[in-house]
């Protein structure tokens, strides 16, 4: 799904990941902190493709909800599960326009 009804600004954290062969427990444990981070304060919405690079986008209404959800406790955990990825990069952007097209 394509989180579309966003007013600018906004901000968007960008998690671009590559998997190791490890990842016992990491889909079920993704579906978790969605379903965790939709119900914390400021959370917009998410979008996340796979194939060999994963990109989850997830969007928040200021950066103290991004810093509020880095600091949750089962978040902050997961977190520390650094077996899953050969390689991971995270970026937060301030987004000030957005247009789309949908039929």
């Amino acid at each position: 799904m394509i989180v579309s009804n966003l007013k600018t600004p906004y901000y968007a954290v960008i998690f671009t990941t590559l998997l190791t062969d490890d990842i016992a427990g990491y889909l079920e444990t993704a579906v978790r902190m969605e379903k965790l981070a939709e119900l914390q304060e400021g959370f917009l919405g998410i979008e996340s493709a796979r194939n060999e690079v994963g990109i989850t986008v997830s969007y928040w209404n200021s950066l103290e909800a991004i810093t509020q959800w880095k600091h949750n406790i089962e978040h902050t955990e997961v977190r520390k599960r650094e077996q899953w990825y050969e390689h991971y990069q995270l970026r937060i952007c301030k987004v000030e326009k957005n247009y789309g097209f949908k039929k």
